[in-house]
């Protein structure tokens, strides 16, 4: 399993000209299973996603998370 996370202020996916899915802040994740990947190599992955301290703080220094924002996730 591997994941590429870009922090996004906005992003959307469309397919044939047809949007699917969009967001404001927070992850846009592209995402890639093997045959042996299981749930709990999932769950871990989620946790640390999530847990990812890259957002500015009122400090302006990258100490929040996507939890703390109440960040969105556009996983494709």
């Amino acid at each position: 399993m591997r994941a590429v996370i870009q922090r996004v202020s906005m992003a959307s996916c469309t397919v044939d000209n047809k949007l699917i899915s969009e967001i404001e802040k927070g992850f846009m994740i592209l995402i890639g299973f093997k045959e042996n990947d299981d749930l709990s190599k999932m769950d871990k992955l989620i946790k640390k996603i999530i847990n990812l301290r890259i957002f500015e703080d009122d400090a302006k220094k990258l100490n929040k998370s996507l939890v703390d924002v109440g960040g969105k996730i556009l996983a494709i």
